[in-house]
């Protein structure tokens, strides 16, 4: 699979336009590859990457043409970086859409900076800050993930159905963390519990006691860490555990990752946490199509990151035409019902579909359906710690 995304044109394309017959179709693939989830980039990439070498392969795309994938570095928080990476990709490269960005803020910096500009249609199989939402797009932008105004109400349910009244909470101070943030803090106290605390962390730093001891100070039956697994939440809770300031953690999706219960091990033994997943059977197909190249498909979002170029590149066939707007149109049409379901792996069934004329509904390994303008209803997995590993406990 993967000579498969060395297939390249001489010449790249005019994005935002249709294009030469030799030209090949380029994607970029726009992801935090440094940065506060750098372990989770891998995957999603690999993800994105599988599903275009998918299309690339069958022969049958927008008459035969080759697609290749293009990666972009966008670091996950800096938003002028994400832009200029996006930049380089759209104007220098050529691409003609776009997966990602990996989180919010830097998503919608690219929308807003690139995307919208150059008619270039997005999809982010990861960003989830609830103000993403209403950010005008030109219908341009869609997102895989659901939003957060939706974790942040399961998160309370979650926590309050586990007997704990009261939290501190700390959030990565962008939009991602403020967002989550809000949202979890006003559906607990609505609930009935109490949010002690309700505190913003800086990612990068080397000691977070000061954080800690605000936190400590409030106190709380668990410590609730909206933040980066690769940056500041695990710092905050090395502070928190090497004080004796908490040992019970939430932990919502931007911590659920290897990463921290490799640095952690059975320390966090009883924390627990949700993250965006499905448990159809697509999920166990996509998982088991990307073991055998080699990627992580179990992963936070990296089922996502399939799905989000596989409705990409179909909304293209669909629409016959890189244009951004058409795509956008056909994105919508292909990702839902009515129509023969599609699943991973299926991407050249749904093509010769759609060249007869036929519709698809496109399910993929995410149950991939959108609720409205670009927006994904999506469903979440719960997990706890145990014995130094995420251990899966249902899905809401």
């Amino acid at each position: 699979m993967k000579k498969l995304l060395l297939a390249t044109a001489a010449t790249a394309l005019t994005c935002g336009a249709a294009f030469a017959d030799d030209h090949a179709v380029k994607i970029g693939v726009l992801l935090g590859f440094t940065g506060p989830l750098e372990s989770l980039a891998p995957p999603i990439a690999g993800g994105a990457e599988a599903a275009i070498a998918e299309v690339s392969a069958s022969g049958t795309f927008m008459g035969g043409k080759e697609v290749m994938a293009i990666r972009g570095d966008s670091t996950c928080v800096d938003s002028a970086a994400a832009t200029a990476a996006a930049e380089r990709l759209v104007t220098g490269d050529g691409v003609a859409g776009i997966v990602g960005a990996m989180c919010s803020g830097a998503t919608g910096a690219v929308l807003t900076g690139v995307s919208m500009p150059n008619g270039v249609a997005q999809v982010s199989p990861s960003a989830t800050s609830p103000a993403l939402s209403t950010l005008e797009d030109n219908g341009l932008f869609f997102r895989l993930a659901p939003s957060d105004a939706r974790q942040g109400e399961l998160m309370a349910d979650i926590i309050m159905g586990k007997g704990v009244k009261s939290v501190a909470l700390t959030y990565t101070n962008n939009d991602y963390g403020k967002g989550l943030a809000d949202s979890f803090a006003a559906a607990f106290e609505a609930a009935g519990g109490t949010v002690t605390i309700n505190a913003a962390h800086e990612d990068g730093k080397a000691d977070y006691s000061a954080e800690v001891g605000a936190l400590a100070s409030a106190g709380g039956d668990a410590l609730v860490v909206a933040g980066y697994s690769d940056q500041g939440g695990a710092g905050v809770i090395q502070g928190a555990l090497d004080s004796g300031a908490f040992d019970l953690f939430v932990l919502p999706d931007g911590m659920v990752s290897d990463a921290l219960t490799e640095k952690f091990g059975s320390d966090l033994d009883g924390s627990f946490g949700q993250h965006p997943a499905s448990k159809t059977d697509g999920a166990g197909k996509l998982e088991a199509l990307l073991a055998d190249a080699g990627i992580d498909g179990a992963s936070v979002y990296a089922k996502e990151g399939y799905d989000s170029a596989a409705v990409l590149l179909l909304g293209m066939h669909k629409a016959g035409t890189t244009d951004g707007a058409a795509v956008a149109a056909a994105i919508t049409e292909v990702a839902n019902a009515p129509g023969e379901p599609i699943g991973p792996g299926e991407l050249a069934k749904a093509l010769e579909i759609l060249s007869n004329g036929g519709d698809i509904d496109y399910v993929g390994g995410s149950d991939v359906e959108l609720v409205g303008p670009g927006e994904s209803g999506g469903s979440f997995r719960e997990v706890v710690i145990e014995g130094g590993e995420f251990k899966e406990v249902g899905f809401h």
